[in-house]
């Protein structure tokens, strides 16, 4: 059977390893020039820069996705355990916080803020083992498209206190406000409010715990690479719409014309524009896409001794800052930022003796109608003078050679994304599991999506996780030749 993937993000190459090594055709229909998506990488004057997630964790699911098309992930790519995972530093603290997976050195920077806090956290950290286990590997392996199957899960998450509000979890076992901002920031990297979103999401402090934080040499880019490389991509493919014969899929038809019949096809583009796709009608619920990001891709000449491989840079206002990113209309009034350097793991991603920066500033979506036109370059001024003086980069400024950035114009030109969302549809409770929008397309046989979108959700275990779901519906609707033991 030949099966056409929309997209060489992560989920249409996950999605289409595990086709493949099930037996079937897969050919994956790229519109950019290089398979990626989001995940994609710049290189300019010696710098080399991810431009999409940047912090590997579960590993073990990329080894699965790798295995299941008889490949071995290990053999592909190096990967490296960063200890610690990353730095929380805040504008009016002097104190900085390491999270690191060793309990106990753990304990000791909670110490730092609270010892009352320090005595709380494995109480605190014991409370999210079932929420992981039941939530995030339970429900998040399965197919959620029926009310039944949501319906089962929903009393353990109930019983976990995993449906409350993520912000309010934490704060039952921790009462430091710096504690708790940095046991519950988690959600927003892969786009949600933590005050707003499902305390499911807290059980990613507890798989960072587990399973660690990772970085693959070359960037997250050379794990797209490894799977390219065993798959049918065509770059410069667009497609223009899913062709369809008495309600079921017969094909893709490109923009300029150009017919590739399927029996089935999996769209890894925005979920929110499946409609489009179809020619037909935007759905009547009205799902809300994420936020959006402002970055800047900086080669500096120098090295900044107080950013680690990621550092997260917390400024006054916390919980208004996220309102304003997720929910205004306008630009935040104060500046949070997170800061990937991967010259620190890697030199050879920057200029001998230079940096390779990342500065990731969440901000409204193109909904809430910001003219990014002239408002980019004031705010790349304001960011880099944030860095500068509120967080003790000082000399940044100078000390860039190479300089790029990307506004919420460009994921929304550059990527289809909906509103120029960063990280798909939020996760919020009544847009999860069940009220997210399915893997497999309703009322069209052969259709189906894989990507942050979908269930389980965005990030990189999100994603993955999503295209053995969605490997399995169309296993399951479409027998292959041979069943990969992925599959099963």
């Amino acid at each position: 059977m030949r099966i056409a993937v929309i997209g060489a993000g992560l989920g249409g190459l996950a999605a289409g390893l595990r086709l493949q090594g099930a037996g079937h055709e897969v050919v994956i229909l790229e519109q950019g020039t290089a398979p990626g998506g989001r995940a994609s990488r710049l290189r300019d004057g010696g710098f080399t820069w991810d431009t999409g997630p940047s912090l590997i964790t579960m590993p073990w699911v990329l080894e699965e996705t790798f295995a299941a098309a008889g490949l071995d992930l290990h053999a592909e790519v190096r990967l490296r355990r960063l200890d610690p995972l990353y730095r929380i530093r805040w504008a009016d603290e002097t104190r900085h916080l390491d999270f690191t997976g060793d309990r106990e050195r753990l304990r000791a920077e909670v110490a730092k803020f609270s010892a009352a806090d320090a005595g709380r956290l494995d109480g605190f950290l014991d409370a999210l083992a079932p929420i992981y286990a039941e939530g995030i590997l339970g429900a998040g392996r399965r197919d959620m498209s029926s009310l039944a199957a949501f319906a089962r899960v929903v009393p353990a998450m109930v019983r976990h206190g995993a449906l409350a509000p993520l912000h309010r979890l934490v704060a039952r076992h921790l009462h430091h406000p710096r504690v708790r901002e940095a046991f519950s920031f988690h959600s927003l990297f892969i786009g949600g409010d933590p005050f707003r979103v499902p305390a499911i999401y807290a059980a990613l402090v507890h798989l960072q715990m587990l399973d660690g934080g990772w970085y693959a040499d070359g960037g997250v880019y050379a794990v797209v690479e490894a799977m390219a490389r065993a798959l049918d991509v065509r770059c410069g493919a667009r497609v223009d719409r899913v062709e369809l014969r008495h309600g079921r899929v017969a094909g893709v038809v490109l923009e300029g014309g150009e017919r590739v019949a399927a029996d089935a096809v999996v769209s890894n583009a925005d979920a929110l524009g499946t409609h489009e796709l179809l020619g037909r009608p935007a759905p009547r619920r009205s799902l809300r896409p994420t936020m959006s990001c402002f970055l800047l891709y900086l080669g500096a000449d120098r090295t900044f001794d107080a950013l680690l491989h990621h550092t997260l840079l917390v400024g006054p206002g916390y919980r208004e800052f996220i309102r304003t990113a997720t929910r205004g209309r306008t630009l935040p009034s104060t500046l949070s930022t997170y800061v990937h350097a991967p010259a620190r793991s890697e030199p050879g991603m920057a200029r001998p003796g230079g940096d390779s920066l990342c500065v990731l500033l969440p901000v409204p979506n193109l909904r809430a109608r910001i003219d990014w036109g002239t408002e980019a370059d004031g705010l790349r001024d304001a960011v880099l003078d944030d860095l500068e003086r509120v967080h003790g980069l000082t000399g940044l400024r100078a000390a860039i050679s190479v300089e790029h950035r990307m506004t919420p114009a460009d994921f929304r030109d550059r990527f289809g994304a909906v509103a120029g969302n960063a990280f798909a549809v939020e996760p919020t409770l009544h847009q999860s599991a069940y009220l997210r929008p399915g893997n497999r397309v309703p009322g069209v046989r052969g259709l189906y999506r894989v990507g942050g979108g979908t269930h389980p959700g965005a990030g990189i275990p999100g994603v993955l996780l999503g295209a053995e779901v969605t490997a399995r519906l169309v296993a399951t609707d479409f027998p292959a030749p041979r069943r990969a033991e992925a599959l099963r």
